[in-house]
């Protein structure tokens, strides 16, 4: 029985290495695909100042809650509509709202909309959005110091939110 040895060739070599970065680009293009479908977080103009005002955030976030005040949103038929109700559930008369619609990732699609108030306590606008997560951010002047702020967060499919 003769053992036979297999020579180690430049074509060996070659398939090695293309099937070794073949692996390599194939990760990598998976890893961008995914970064870029699955990232939700925000785009803030300047971090720093943003994190040195989160505790400012919170505690108007809490006297906010302490008022027991709720929030009625909708978006259907290409119209936005926003409505506050006290504790008692008494619709709140508002003077004014913007609603800012902000894609989580990039600044392109983002734009503000100036809701106007109807006789039956709700505030409405046109708005045209396409698919997709956004970001809904409400600053209604309702009587307060500070503008009643509310966000929320939506995902809308062939115009209809999920």
């Amino acid at each position: 029985m003769t053992s036979r040895t297999r020579e180690f060739t430049g074509w060996h070599m070659l398939a090695i290495m293309v099937a070794f970065f073949s692996v390599i680009i194939i990760v990598n293009l998976t890893m961008a695909f995914l970064a870029r479908s699955s990232w939700t977080g925000l785009v803030a103009e300047n971090t720093h100042v943003a994190s040195r005002k989160f505790n400012e955030k919170v505690a108007e976030g809490r006297a906010q809650a302490a008022l027991g005040w709720t929030s009625e949103f909708a978006l259907a038929g290409g119209k936005v509509s926003y409505r506050l109700t006290d504790k008692a559930g008494n619709v709140m008369a508002v003077r004014r709202a913007t609603v800012g619609f902000r894609r989580p990732a990039y600044e392109a699609e983002d734009q503000d909309v100036v809701l106007t108030p109807h006789a039956d306590g709700w505030l409405a606008a046109p708005v045209a959005l396409r698919d997709g997560i956004w970001i809904v951010d409400i600053h209604t002047e309702a009587g307060l110091a500070q503008p009643y702020h509310d966000v929320r967060r939506l995902t809308l499919r062939n115009g209809l939110v999920q």
